[in-house]
C-alpha cells in the first residue's frame, strides 16, 4: 500500500470514528429514507393532476385527459406507497429503536394513506382554485390563470403547502417537511406544513416570506414579500400542543418587511399592517399600523445641490 492509499485509509477510519462519536446524524440502521429527489418528483406529479396540462409538456382535452389522469395516479399511487413505508418505517424505530415496525402493517397504512391523498385531490383543487382566484383580483399585473399559475411563486408555494399541510394533519412523517422545503428552495418562500391557511390566500412576490408551524390565517389574507408570521421564543419547553405563531383573521393585508410574533397575537379582522412594522400584541378588527415616515438626510453633492437650490 502507498502513501497516497494510507492516508485514504486513515481518512476513512477518522470519518467512522466521527460515526460513533456524534450517532445522531447518522441514519445506519439498514432502512432506506426518502430521497429530496423522489419527494420533488411525487410533488411535482401532484400538481400536474391539480394542474391538468400547463407543466410537463403535456397535451389534453377532454378524451386524453382521463388516460392521463388514470396513468399519473396509478404512478402517485406506487411511488408514494414506497416512500410513505419508509418514512413511517423511521418513525417506527424512532418510537421504538431496534423495531422498525411490521412491514406488511406499514405497506397497508401506506397504502391507505396514499389512497386518501388521491382522493384528496378534487378538495385541494376547490381550495387552490380560490387561490388563483385571489391572485387575479389581487394583482393589477396578473392577466391571466395560466399566467398566475405558470409564473407566479405564491401560487407554486400554496399548492405545496395545500398538499403538505393534507399529509402533516395525517401525522405522516418526514413527507410534509420535505415538501415544504422543494418549494422553499424553489421560490425563496417557507411555509411551514402545519400553518393552517383559510381560502383564497395570496403572496404578492413572495420571496423571503416565513409563515410558522402553529399560525392561524383566515381567508381572502393577502402577503407581501418578507412578512414573517413568527414565534416570540424559540424555546421547546411546552412546545407540544401550544400556539406560538400568530393569528390572522380574515381580510388582512400585511405589506412587505412586516413582522408579527406570538401565539397570543391576533389581527383582528379588516386590517392592514404596513410594510417594516414590527408586532407582538393583538389589534382590532379594522386597524390600520403603519410606521412614521423616518427621516432622509442628503450627504455629499446631492446635499450641496439642493442646498443651492
Amino acid at each position: 500500500m502507498n502513501d497516497h492509499e494510507h492516508r485514504l485509509a486513515r481518512v476513512v477510519e477518522e470519518i467512522l470514528e466521527s460515526y460513533q462519536e456524534h450517532g445522531n446524524i447518522n441514519h445506519l440502521d439498514g432502512s432506506n429514507l426518502p430521497t429530496r429527489s423522489e419527494v420533488a418528483d411525487l410533488a411535482d406529479d401532484l400538481v400536474s393532476i391539480i394542474f391538468p396540462g400547463y407543466f410537463r409538456g403535456d397535451q389534453l382535452d377532454e378524451l386524453t385527459s382521463r388516460y392521463f389522469v388514470g396513468e399519473r395516479c396509478a404512478r402517485i399511487l406506487r411511488h408514494l406507497e414506497g416512500v410513505l413505508v419508509r418514512a413511517l418505517s423511521v418513525e417506527c424505530a424512532d418510537r421504538r429503536p431496534g423495531q422498525a415496525g411490521a412491514k406488511p402493517e406499514l405497506q397497508e397504512k401506506a397504502h391507505e394513506l396514499a389512497f386518501d391523498l388521491l382522493q384528496a385531490v378534487p378538495e385541494l383543487r376547490e381550495i387552490i382554485h380560490t387561490d388563483v382566484q385571489a391572485a387575479l383580483t389581487g394583482d393589477p399585473a396578473a392577466c391571466s390563470s395560466s399566467e398566475v399559475i405558470m409564473s407566479y411563486p405564491g401560487i407554486s408555494a400554496i399548492t405545496f403547502h395545500r398538499i403538505a399541510h393534507y399529509l402533516y394533519k395525517q401525522r405522516i412523517p418526514l413527507i410534509p417537511r420535505m415538501m415544504a422545503e422543494t418549494v422553499h428552495n424553489r421560490t425563496g418562500i417557507d411555509i411551514h406544513p402545519g400553518a393552517s391557511i383559510g381560502r383564497s390566500f395570496f403572496i404578492d412576490h413572495g420571496t423571503g416570506v416565513v409563515i410558522g408551524e402553529t399560525t392561524r390565517i383566515g381567508e381572502r389574507v393577502k402577503l407581501y414579500q418578507g412578512v414573517t408570521l413568527g414565534a416570540l421564543s424559540v424555546s421547546k419547553k411546552n412546545r407540544c400542543g401550544a400556539q406560538r405563531h400568530p393569528t390572522i383573521e380574515d381580510d388582512v393585508t400585511v405589506y412587505a418587511g412586516a413582522t408579527i410574533l406570538g401565539g397570543e397575537t391576533v389581527i383582528g379582522r379588516g386590517s392592514t399592517i404596513g410594510g417594516n412594522v414590527w408586532l407582538t400584541e393583538s389589534i382590532p378588527a379594522g386597524t390600520t399600523v403603519i410606521l412614521e415616515a423616518p427621516s432622509q438626510r442628503y450627504l455629499g453633492g446631492k446635499a450641496e445641490a439642493k442646498s443651492r437650490a
